[in-house]
This record gives structure tokens, C-alpha cells and sequence, in this order.
């Protein structure tokens, strides 16, 4: 009798995955990546048509937040090196948007029920922030490295340059910059997406 139950228990608990896929195969090959992911290509076109970001400068943004995991987090932050205290931030999903300006997100779309590890919803916060980059700081859509300067920084520690006198961040927005080059090119010589 126990060992039926264990059986049943494991196979409710394999069923409760909701389908969830982790992250795609291939991340440094775009047209591969829409392939395999059609379902995140026509979330990110429908951002482009909406807030005017192009997909290239999405993906590469996605891929340095979260690799295209809708369930990443930050790291845990430890006391004594062995003691958890939490987690670095508040960072998650696809976009890795904090708790306040997920929900900045929602008031101003009217979308209550978005949620950070649905791809349509990350790729419409990422437009609507980086629109509102555009509009406060002057950043093009177009300019991936200081759109991702002031999404990592956020727009007012942008304003302020607080990246400045980070290196290590700088030398990130050059590989996200990059980045939204490669996948660019490599979009135009797809065959479909």
C-alpha cells in the first residue's frame, strides 16, 4: 500500500511542473533560439510593434538578465559566509525586475496581473521601461549599452553616473552591446521567425 501511494505522490508532484521549460538550448544562436522558442520571438515583436524596441536589443537584455530563464533570481546573500540572509535583490524572472518597479509596471499598464515569468509580460515591462529611459534620459531604443546602463543602474542612478565608476558593469554593457549586434545579423539571415 505504501508504495503505491509513493508512486501516486511522484507522479502528482512531476505533474505540478506547469510545463515549465527552462531555459532554451541554444543561446548564442538567435535564429536557433527562435526555432526552438517561437512563442518568445512573437512576444518580443509584439513589444517592438508596441514600445519600439527591437528584438536584437530585447534578447541581448534578457539573455544578460536572467539567460532567458523566467525563474531566475539573484543570488543569496550569507553572513559569516555560511548563514543565508536572503537574497541580494528582489530581481526576478525573465527581466530580473524588482518587487517596486514591477509594480510601477502594473499601475501604469493597467496590467494587474502581469506576472515576471510570463516572457509577453517581461518583454512589455522591458519596452515600457526602457520607453520611459527614452523619454526621461534621451537614451534611444536603439542604444542597447546605455539602455542597459540605465536598467542595471536604474534611470535616476543613471542620471547621476553611478556607473561610471564601475568598470566591471561598463565592460558587461559592452558585452550586452555586443551582444544585440550578433543577434541582429544573425535575425536578418533567418529563414523564418
Amino acid at each position: 500500500m505504501s508504495r503505491i501511494l509513493l508512486v501516486a505522490l511522484c507522479l502528482v508532484l512531476a505533474g505540478c511542473g506547469g510545463g515549465y521549460k527552462g531555459a532554451p538550448r541554444n543561446l548564442d544562436n538567435a535564429c536557433a533560439l527562435a526555432a526552438e522558442r517561437p512563442k518568445y520571438m512573437r512576444a518580443m515583436q509584439k513589444t517592438e510593434r508596441r514600445w519600439g524596441v527591437p528584438v536584437h536589443v530585447q534578447m541581448a537584455m534578457i539573455h544578460q538578465e536572467s539567460k532567458f530563464d523566467g525563474r531566475a533570481r539573484t543570488p543569496h546573500r550569507y553572513a559569516l559566509g555560511i548563514i543565508p540572509m536572503g537574497r541580494q535583490s528582489s530581481a526576478y524572472g525573465y527581466s530580473q525586475a524588482l518587487d517596486g518597479t514591477w509594480e510601477d509596471y502594473q499601475r501604469a499598464t493597467g496590467k494587474r496581473r502581469a506576472k515576471r515569468t510570463d516572457i509577453g509580460d517581461a518583454t512589455d515591462f522591458m519596452g515600457w521601461y526602457m520607453t520611459q529611459t527614452k523619454n526621461r534620459l534621451g537614451i534611444p531604443l536603439t542604444d542597447t549599452r546605455n539602455q542597459y546602463l540605465a536598467y542595471h543602474e536604474g534611470q535616476t542612478g543613471y542620471a547621476r553616473g553611478t556607473h561610471n565608476s564601475k568598470g566591471w558593469l561598463l565592460a558587461v554593457a559592452d558585452r550586452v552591446d555586443a551582444r544585440a549586434d550578433t543577434y541582429e545579423r544573425q535575425l536578418k539571415s533567418c529563414r523564418r521567425w
